[in-house]
């Protein structure tokens, strides 16, 4: 009797493992049914930067085929229900305006594109700096890492609209005007920010005199704001041209960063660190949403034949299996994301050792989402 329960638990046992791996395996599945039924419906959307990197990655879902009735469907009623607050008066507003540029392209319906031109009347009149680059604050003169990646996407969707080759070149000319500014020539890190002026401002996002030293700009490589880029580049080195004059230079720019990015991964958790460059350093953390980012980069990286797969795979293997194991928790029925870096502005590396780590923001679901399909994109090609 007593081996007849010992046979029946292990069987329970092995049940409910074999449940529990299957969970873990479609994890990204997990976490998208939790934004779209609970943390975020289409009816709750907000037009906003944050809002719009799970937009992004809905929008990716229908690119790339993956439950494309439901992700296509969450897309359009969140278009709709923010059809009164389209704009695009600053880099943090143009993100969601890729929303409206792909349903024009997807249902050929005026309204969409209309919309979509609104946002990029409103792109064309931001404030821009000495060098052309898109100013991420409206009061003052600043150039960060994060707009690259809001106005870009948008630019690049309006290419796919359009065909009009304008869009692509803006979007190339935004990457090289914040590069010239922010980018680290020897490892292809970007500051976080640059300030246009010599004029100290008194703004409660940042810290006080972020900008007072020769170069105008911060001293640290964040790890999100580098994400922002990594993300930026392989999308737009896929959409663009191979024999456009630029491809070759974004295309160093790239393989810069993902080489430098490939040596401070932690090597026992698969993360990145919010500051990447002192990993393991005390005070530093692990941080989910950076860590998709790159992930993100790399696999469709490998994917489009950017980067040798027997090199980069082990790093995204590293960090899939790190998400799974390290940044993920139950949270009732639902998978939930953790470890992710609360909304940041400027500082020094206390100022990005001291910000808030927090659990459930659109964006980290966005970039995890997107990283769990080119991952899944990457596998069934290989």
């Amino acid at each position: 009797m007593k081996k007849q329960i010992f046979l029946l638990l292990t069987v329970v046992s092995m049940l409910s493992s074999c449940a529990t791996d299957k969970k873990a395996n479609t994890w990204g599945d997990e976490l998208n049914r939790y934004v779209i039924e609970s943390y975020m419906p289409s009816n709750k959307y907000v037009w906003n930067w944050n809002e719009a990197i799970f937009l992004k990655a809905a929008i990716e879902r229908c690119e790339n085929n993956i439950a494309t009735e439901q992700m296509f469907a969450y897309v359009r009623e969140a278009m709709e229900h923010t059809m009164g607050d389209v704009n695009g008066l600053h880099p943090n507003a143009v993100a969601s305006g890729f929303g409206m540029a792909y349903l024009a392209q997807a249902t050929g319906e005026e309204i969409y594109k209309e919309k979509a031109f609104d946002v990029y009347k409103d792109y064309c009149n931001i404030p821009r700096s000495t060098n052309g680059g898109i100013s991420h604050r409206e009061e003052v003169i600043e150039l960060w890492d994060d707009t690259v990646y809001m106005v870009s996407e948008f630019l690049m969707q309006m290419y796919k609209l359009t065909g009009d080759e304008k869009f692509l070149k803006e979007a190339i000319f935004q990457i090289n005007a914040h590069a010239e500014k922010l980018e680290d020539p020897e490892t292809g890190l970007w500051y976080h920010g640059w300030d246009n002026d010599s004029i100290s401002t008194v703004d409660p996002c940042c810290l006080l005199g972020w900008a007072d030293n020769p170069y105008r700009r911060n001293n640290e490589f964040w790890g999100r704001g580098n994400g922002w880029i990594t993300m930026t580049l392989v999308n737009i080195l896929e959409l663009m041209p191979k024999q456009m004059s630029e491809y070759k230079q974004l295309k160093e720019k790239y393989l810069k960063m993902m080489n430098t990015l490939a040596h401070v991964q932690d090597q026992k958790n698969g993360h990145w660190y919010q500051l990447p460059v002192y990993p393991g350093e005390e005070g530093n953390f692990i941080e989910s949403s950076c860590t998709a980012m790159f992930a993100y980069a790399i696999t469709a990286g490998i994917r489009n034949g950017l980067l040798p797969a027997d090199t980069y795979l082990p790093v995204v293997e590293r960090a899939y299996n790190g998400l799974q194991e390290h940044s993920l928790m139950k949270k009732g029925e639902y998978l939930v994301m953790k470890n992710v870096c609360a909304g940041t502005c400027i500082g020094d590396k206390d100022y990005y050792y001291n910000r808030e780590v927090v659990n459930d923001r659109p964006f980290g679901y966005g970039v995890a989402i997107m990283f769990y399909d080119q991952y899944q994109l990457l596998k069934a090609q290989s």
